[in-house]
């Protein structure tokens, strides 16, 4: 089992992951999650907050703490992207955003499709150093994505047990995907809505998805990462009917992927190089390729 969690992975890959984790961060203070500087606007006793801000205990949130918050995390974030000090920014980057999310689930509704990136922000300062490129391997850094891989999979077993626990059966029979048709449809969904039967068969396939969830971590390399690709594929199908994005969480599901492979510095010096070539053609190599890029 302890071999299992701290599996090793090149440390490029980490590195991938942790740049793409925390510009996720920035864009969500600006683009998902924006209005979270809002509610400082209602009355105070309206904020009701989460046991772990009970336990700690936080502050009512005002409009100059949210404002801090939300300016110094998004330089951090943009910061902690870069690589540098993975365990002073990254600890950082947890502790304001994890108060970030506390302050904007503390008004009545909880979301949790930000499970798995508030893990994966946790652990990983834990993995150290790492570098775009580098394919030396590291246990660390292996246990941070797997811990990240958990919680993926968690978000959706336990939404099928929450499903069980306060719907029953009833929630595959009844008709929770035809109400969030009317709600926040698109014209496909009202065209699929049309489909008898085909709703119903659809909240029965949610149910097997992610109650056999787990499973994607007994397979075989190729067949795993084509579960994730189903994943993600039943994400765009949930955006394209009822618009629901769960980006947090396409992000923290990117731990199960080779993003060593993924080398954007790489493409766009070998896209300048190209341009720069007046014949178009491929450039001389001076020597060998080094190993690493520069975040």
């Amino acid at each position: 089992m302890t071999g299992w969690l701290t599996e090793a992975v090149p440390r490029g890959r980490v590195a991938a992951f942790r740049t793409l984790v925390y510009l996720f961060v920035a864009a969500d203070l600006v683009i998902f999650t924006p209005w979270v500087r809002t509610r400082v606007d209602v009355p105070g006793d309206l904020y009701q907050p989460l046991l772990i801000g009970r336990l700690l205990p936080l502050p009512t949130p005002t409009s100059a703490l949210v404002g801090v918050i939300f300016w110094v995390l998004l330089a951090v974030a943009l910061l902690a992207a870069t690589g540098r000090a993975p365990r002073l920014l990254g600890w950082t980057v947890f502790a304001l955003y994890f108060e970030w999310m506390i302050v904007a689930m503390s008004y009545g509704k909880v979301d949790h499709d930000r499970f798995g990136l508030l893990v994966a922000l946790a652990v990983l300062p834990t993995a150290g150093r790492a570098r775009h490129g580098d394919p030396t391997r590291s246990e660390a850094g292996g246990w941070a994505l797997r811990v990240t891989q958990i919680a993926v999979i968690c978000t959706y077993f336990l939404a099928a047990w929450a499903k069980f626990r306060f719907g029953g059966l009833d929630w595959a029979t009844g008709s929770v995907l035809a109400r969030a048709i009317i709600r926040r449809g698109t014209d496909l969904a009202d065209v699929i809505a049309q489909v008898p039967h085909l709703l119903i068969v659809a909240q029965f396939g949610i149910l097997a998805f992610e109650l056999l969830s787990p499973l994607v971590f007994f397979l075989p390399e190729r067949w795993r990462l084509a579960t994730v690709g189903f994943f993600y594929s039943f994400h765009v199908v949930t955006i394209a009917t009822i618009t629901i994005s769960f980006a947090p969480h396409l992000v923290a599901m990117t731990s199960f992927l080779p993003l060593e492979k993924v080398r954007p510095v790489r493409w766009a010096r070998h896209l300048l190089t190209r341009r720069r070539d007046p014949a178009g053609e491929e450039p001389a190599l001076a020597g060998p390729e080094p190993v690493v890029d520069p975040v």
